[in-house]
């Protein structure tokens, strides 16, 4: 038999007991808006196309504009025809999908609006289509609650998590812009729903690759057996971007790259790459063991701060031969702003299996490739036989999991040289998602609507989870707190970040491995 053959016998179907999709309507709040066009929309059409959706369903979208069911609809074509995966979209499957589409106009505060999207519900034939909502918060933090709690006034929200019908919450981040404010709409949330209601999401957790990182580790048991203090000598996390700020001039002053994506991006990958073996793929043992990981993360005082935490910002410089602004000369950006575009840390969690252990994690705009990756640096070879005779230049092995794009797992190791000299150097045994499995990869939001349409909270964030990395983060805000930008917390456009984020790994004898374009 041939080995593809085998492979393909060999594949197991783990999802068989999955939560059934059943007939619902998804309600979303701040329809107008770019989340909804980009993203939304296209996600809901490929999986009725891919009939991956209950029939029947309806899509409501809510906003403040005037507008009927038709120009809605023509709008969303529009934007699917831009934004789509598949780029062609097919003009009968669209006019089947569209005719699900339906618009509610109304003010977010007016009670009455909430009365129109109830009679609205109350036209749909079949009971499950008034019953089942997912309602999707596609609007700003300061506007959850008071959704939420006119949902429940107009009798569409009822706060239980059993019952032969459902209503769900969807919130999109940020979730609070500190501790304080998460627990605030914590408790807000949770005076009209459940929180097993709600869908705290983030599109990273439905990223392919990233939901890989723990079919990777428990279900290979060599590298299980590696995948601690014993072998592994330091671990990267980078995510960086080629972007500047752009638009977002206004948006990313209160935010920074911290709260924009160490909070959630960064913390929730570090979360997988660091827990351990959920006693079962319930949503709630993953979660649990995601929250200990994070919980074992030490915490940093003000001296940690400045010995383990480095900002930056970018200032003008060539990105692919065009001049890219500073951030100060951003629109919407003051011109003696301190906000970070960078930040990078060293971490340490404190359990059996990591104790020791630097986590290095770092984030950016303006940098010469946009990447997602996460490098496990092995501990190097005793200093004798070939290490012994390199002078030092023997490179350890690591192991790269490469979340976007290109994405794929790459293994370095050394190997001698053809010929008749003796020599080593570094090579690498990659696996390739597109090569193994072809192209097609269903996009974040595909799996994060489909899981919440099923009522499965694995790929979403609970709210201790939520409020376990504000007190991660808050530390570090506090340690900046009125601090301005040194020489060496600048960086220029096109480069990989400031000389302090090198400083903080010359420390101990590390340097940042650098994403490399896979060609």
């Amino acid at each position: 038999m041939q080995e593809d053959q085998l492979d393909q016998l060999l594949t197991c179907r783990l999802d068989s007991g999955r939560k059934a999709v059943e007939p619902c309507t998804i309600v979303i709040f701040g329809a107008s808006g770019d989340l909804t066009a980009r993203k939304l929309i296209p996600a809901l059409y490929h999986l009725s196309v891919e009939k991956q959706m209950a029939t029947p369903f309806r899509v409501i979208g809510f906003a403040r504009r005037e507008k009927s069911d038709a120009s809605f609809r023509e709008e969303m074509k529009q934007a699917l025809q831009q934004f789509s995966r598949t780029k062609v979209v097919d003009a009968v499957k669209w006019d089947t999908f569209a005719e699900n589409l339906h618009y509610c106009q109304g003010d977010l505060t007016d009670a009455a609006a909430y009365k129109k999207l109830s009679d609205l519900l109350a036209t749909f034939p079949d009971e499950r289509l008034r019953r089942n909502l997912l309602f999707y918060l596609s609007i700003g933090p300061s506007q959850f609650a008071p959704v939420v709690e006119q949902c429940h006034a107009a009798g569409l929200l009822a706060m239980n998590d059993a019952g032969p019908f459902w209503q769900r919450v969807v919130v999109e981040k940020p979730f609070g812009h500190d501790l304080p404010s998460a627990y605030k709409l914590n408790a807000e949330l949770t005076r009209f729903a459940h929180e097993k209601q709600i869908f705290r999401i983030d599109h990273y957790l439905g990223k392919e690759t990233v939901q890989n990182i723990l079919m990777f580790r428990f279900s290979n048991s060599i590298f299980e057996r590696l995948w601690n203090r014993e072998s592994v000598d330091h671990v990267q996390i980078t995510v960086s971007e080629k972007l500047g700020v752009g638009g977002r001039g206004g948006y990313y002053e209160e935010a920074g790259a911290l709260r924009d994506m160490v909070q959630n991006h960064l913390l929730q990958v570090l979360a997988l790459v660091a827990m351990e073996p959920p006693v079962s793929l319930q949503a709630e043992s993953v979660r649990d063991e995601k929250v200990k990981a994070l919980k074992a993360i030490r915490p940093l005082s003000v001296e940690d701060v400045a010995r383990q935490v480095v900002r930056g910002q970018y200032f003008a410089g060539m990105i692919d031969d065009q001049l890219r602004p500073g951030y100060r000369q951003e629109t919407k950006v003051a011109t003696s702003s301190n906000t970070e575009t960078y930040a990078a840390m060293k971490l340490f969690i404190d359990n059996w299996r990591w104790s020791g252990v630097p986590f290095y994690l770092r984030t950016g705009k303006n940098l010469p490739l946009s990447a997602s990756e996460v490098r496990i640096q092995f501990r190097p070879t005793p200093n004798v036989l070939f290490a012994a005779k390199s002078g030092g230049k023997l490179d350890p092995n690591a192991l790269t999991l490469r979340l976007q794009p290109n994405e794929g797992i790459s293994i370095r190791f050394n190997g001698k040289v053809p010929g008749t000299s003796t020599q080593v150097r570094p090579v690498r045994m990659h696996f390739g998602y597109d090569t193994e499995f072809g192209a097609y990869t269903p996009e974040a939001y595909e799996r994060l609507l489909l899981e919440a349409m099923a009522g499965d909270a694995t790929l979403f964030i609970r709210r201790d989870e939520v409020e376990t990395a504000w007190g991660i983060v808050d530390p570090i805000r506090a340690g900046w707190a009125d601090k301005p930008l040194t020489n060496r917390e600048f960086y220029s456009a096109g480069t990989w970040g400031p000389v302090a984020a090198e400083d903080l790994l010359a420390q101990v004898g590390h340097v940042w491995r650098d994403p490399q374009p896979l060609k």
